[in-house]
């Protein structure tokens, strides 16, 4: 039944039928006129007979050589077509032959070689955008015209899930027909994007998070069929950017201050306002004294600055805290005394060597701290030094505690201190120049190259707590 089915066999069965017509025609006809004619009438029958075994052997004969000639090569051009149907684009056909069928086989090898080589170039454009887009440190996330997520590397995957989590998803729900898959920082930024046909560009704020988000449309026949977005973390340079511009308006107001007095005071001398040599001397005496408060402001950003970019260099080698601790008692022990203030020192170890620190460094860090103390303590109060050796986690450290029983600083201050021309309330200070706000920056950055760490407690009212705790062996 096959091969009735094919081409040669509907040929073969057209031929054989055809000629069994005309064999038929000329024996109903030539029969009668045979037998009336010819005496030997069998013989010619016989004759007839033969001749007509002898074309229906020829027919099938023919339908052979087409079968051979034309089915076969063409059932193995229809076998080579569905392999490359199934992706096996390396299938040739092996037809040697110079007539319309050995063209149509070299044909179809060009054919399947071209697609071979373009399947083959698809393959590593897309391997090679992939690449570029895992690559990628920013999110790209493509949307087709119903907002659907098309196309989404692992960063944008990763912005994405997180997005959808959030609480705005359920308001969201039943509100448009993009809802289910945009997120809410997205759905009005794609909206306007797909209405104008425009790239857009806008700073999305998701949480305590800013990402910069560049979205434009993407065209099918100059018809939009979606869009693509580009979304950049840009948090830390925001944050960056707010920290240089504060930073600037602090360092103006610190050097301002120092320079308008210094000018004014420098002006009144010029203009001849003192009348005598001791109201000259009190003026220059305040330029002096303005002049180092610059000057330690400018050597106090010098210093922040280097430990900020990890240039400090520490000076490291076997310390006695306690004797430190005794030097830097001595050298405040005259201003408590003059500002009415009760200081103690109290070492609750015998041994408080530390086998690897700065001296200097942490001599800066003990002098800053007890400024403060002593900057914000009124007259009567105390202010103590106590240094310890304690064991946590089976490693030794020497904890070194500042306490004053000043004024305090509020809770909400507390995680600020640290920060760079953070101050305590002005009106609280008693009696004391206002230092430059960056001391306690300095003191957190040597105490953390030291592998240590500091923490304040404080209450308003009662006092403040500076704990610090540095390893007293050497890192290994």
């Amino acid at each position: 039944m096959g091969f009735l089915r094919s081409l040669v066999g509907k040929l073969w069965l057209t031929i054989t039928c055809l000629v069994a017509c005309v064999l038929l025609t000329l024996g109903v006809f030539l029969l009668p006129y045979i037998d009336t004619m010819f005496t030997n009438s069998m013989a010619i029958k016989r004759l007839f007979t033969y001749v007509s075994i002898i074309g229906f052997s020829m027919t099938t004969f023919f339908g052979l050589f087409l079968l051979t000639k034309i089915t076969q090569p063409m059932q193995k051009l229809i076998e080579a077509a569905n392999e490359i149907r199934r992706g096996n684009y390396g299938t040739r056909l092996n037809l040697v032959t110079s007539d319309e069928i050995g063209e149509l086989a070299n044909t179809f090898n060009h054919m399947a070689a071209e697609l071979e080589t373009n399947i083959r170039n698809l393959n590593h454009e897309k391997e090679h955008l992939a690449s570029v887009l895992r690559s990628m440190s920013d999110a790209v996330i493509t949307f087709d015209n119903h907002g659907q997520v098309v196309l989404a590397n692992p960063q944008g995957q990763e912005i994405m899930k997180a997005w959808q989590g959030l609480e705005w998803d359920e308001e969201l729900q039943g509100g448009g027909w993009a809802a289910d898959v945009l997120p809410k920082p997205l759905t009005e930024l794609y909206y306007s994007t797909v209405r104008d046909g425009e790239d857009k560009s806008a700073d999305i704020h998701v949480k305590h998070g800013i990402w910069s988000a560049h979205m434009a449309p993407l065209y099918s026949e100059d018809v939009i069929r979606g869009a693509v977005v580009v979304l950049r973390n840009i948090t830390e340079q925001v944050k960056l950017e707010k920290m240089r511009t504060d930073f600037i308006a602090n360092v103006s107001h610190e050097i301002r201050t120092p320079l308008s007095m210094m000018q004014g005071y420098s002006e009144a001398l010029l203009d001849g306002m003192a009348a005598s040599p001791e109201e000259s001397r009190e003026l220059i005496q305040v330029i002096h004294e303005e002049s180092l408060r610059m000057g330690r402001l400018v050597k106090d950003l010098l210093d922040l600055t280097r430990m900020e970019a990890g240039h400090a260099e520490l000076m490291l080698r076997e310390v006695d805290a306690g004797e430190l601790c005794e030097r830097v008692y001595r050298k405040f022990a005259v201003r408590a005394k003059e500002r009415g203030i009760e200081l103690h020192l109290n070492k609750l170890h015998d041994h408080l060597m530390l086998e690897s620190a700065d001296e200097d460094r942490l001599e800066q860090v003990l002098t800053n701290l007890l400024d403060n103390a002593f900057r914000h303590t009124p007259t009567g109060k105390e202010v103590a030094i106590n240094v310890n050796r304690v064991s946590v986690q089976a490693e030794e450290w020497l904890e070194m505690v500042i306490s004053d029983q000043g004024v305090g600083i509020p809770s909400e201050d507390l995680p600020f201190v640290f920060d760079r021309f953070y101050k305590a309330d002005k009106a609280r200070v008693r009696g004391e120049s206002v230092g430059t706000g960056i001391g306690l920056a300095i003191v957190q950055n040597i105490v953390t190259a030291h592998k240590g760490n500091i923490h304040v407690d404080s209450e308003v009212g009662k006092g403040t707590s500076f704990t610090i705790t540095i390893p007293a062996k050497a890192p290994k």
